[in-house]
């Protein structure tokens, strides 16, 4: 089987993380894939990042209808840094008879140079990643080495144009988020007053979308849960 792993801080997931999880899934043929939220991101120690279990908790609403997409909690039980290293050496004593392909960002894949142990990242995985403007296969070539490139494939057009650091500005404005994350995770955001200042206020509920109650979004992750053990049996 080749599972594809997409890890981040999805803070917040949003339509863009799902998006290109399920192109790569469907392009290059995975049999699904799993999304791991950042305990601690080594790339983000000393900035303000919201607590795991939401982050946790939010990726998993996001995933819930998609009975290809799981999710591990591995990064936030584990003492320390996020070290994709660290996540490869589980997955393959977890998941022994998995291809392991990792989905990511063109911008991200290029600073690879600098992460931990990477000469043995790169022969443990294969990777899938993303372009969006500014960001093409020239950016990885002037980058990195021929034989890390050979271990590296894109998928373009699949920007959508959102990003988390987006979201977050919008809810402290008291802009809409509709349309950039599921509304399970738009309420999410909302009854646990997430990404605001003090004095911030998210009273109107069109600031995240359709109203849906938090019982409402955890009913969602039930259900696609179960729906996703039904499509494995």
């Amino acid at each position: 089987m080749r599972l594809g792993i997409m890890g981040g801080t999805f803070d917040p997931i949003h339509y863009g993380h799902l998006f290109v999880a399920e192109e790569s899934r469907v392009r290059f043929q995975l049999s699904s894939v799993m999304f791991i939220p950042n305990g601690l991101p080594p790339h983000k120690q000393g900035c303000e990042v919201t607590p795991p279990e939401d982050r946790y908790a939010m990726t998993e609403i996001a995933t819930a209808s998609n009975p290809y997409f799981e999710c591990s909690r591995i990064e936030l039980v584990r003492s320390g840094p996020s070290y994709t290293i660290d996540t490869l050496e589980w997955l393959e004593r977890e998941r022994p008879d998995a291809d392991l392909v990792m989905i990511t960002g063109i911008d991200a894949i290029a600073e690879i140079l600098t992460w931990r142990r990477h000469q043995e990242v790169i022969q443990r995985t294969t990777f899938i990643a993303a372009t969006r403007p500014g960001f093409d296969i020239q950016y990885l070539k002037d980058r990195l080495p021929t034989d890390y490139l050979s271990r590296i494939a894109t998928i373009g057009s699949t920007s959508l144009g959102i990003s988390s650091t987006d979201i977050r500005a919008r809810v402290q404005a008291g802009s809409p988020i509709r349309y950039l994350t599921p509304d399970g995770v738009a309420e999410y955001i909302k009854e646990h007053r997430l990404y605001l200042s003090d004095g911030s206020d998210m009273s109107n509920p069109s600031d995240v979308g359709d109203p849906l109650s938090a019982i409402a979004a955890s009913h969602a992750v039930a259900a696609g849960r179960g729906q996703k053990e039904r499509t494995e049996l």
